[in-house]
């Protein structure tokens, strides 16, 4: 017998900030704490996770939010970016996924895989010709998963966390 919950997708809502944000700050700090110096990253989850902030993005027109759910427990989130709302690029034909973030507790349990496809059909409702994205190029795991999902590298950034440089891998898929 296999007793997992299946996880569902919801959009999120207004009225689910508070889910967004407690998620996002754990899931944040799951994957980057060991990283980065505490108080660097205390101050970006206050900066990033802030009421204000969480709810204008929740506001953007272009940007959708969404959750997966196990039972009542959110187990992870999507954000993805359309015109506008995107962190660059900006091109009118392009989705950017912002964020796709796990509970560790779920990771391996296809919850990224589920966050992701919503994604694709996101893009898809939207008409756009590609699916971007950001991705720590120490981040292993998220990249082996883009690229098992048929992204490829085209640019790398850089982005500064406290006083640390630290480089993002850009990588981009076109759907048919």
């Amino acid at each position: 017998m296999n007793h997992m919950s299946s996880i569902i997708i919801h959009p999120a809502e207004i009225k689910d900030l508070e889910t967004i944000r407690h998620i996002g700050k754990l899931t944040f700090s799951e994957t980057f704490a060991e990283n980065n110096s505490e108080d660097a990253m205390k101050k970006y989850l206050e900066e990033s996770f802030s009421t204000e902030k969480m709810l204008s993005e929740l506001n953007n027109p272009d940007s959708y939010f969404f959750i997966a759910w196990e039972e009542n427990d959110p187990v992870g989130y999507l954000k993805v970016n359309a015109g506008k709302a995107q962190t660059e690029m900006q091109d009118e034909t392009s989705l950017e996924i912002e964020r796709i973030y796990v509970k560790k507790s779920h990771h391996g349990k296809k919850v990224g895989q589920i966050l992701y496809n919503q994604a694709l059909e996101t893009a898809r409702s939207l008409k756009k010709s590609y699916l971007w994205l950001g991705v720590w190029e120490q981040n292993e795991r998220a990249l082996n998963f883009y690229r098992k999902n048929g992204f490829t590298e085209f640019d790398k950034h850089i982005f500064v966390l406290g006083d640390d440089e630290q480089t993002d891998l850009m990588m981009k898929k076109i759907l048919d």
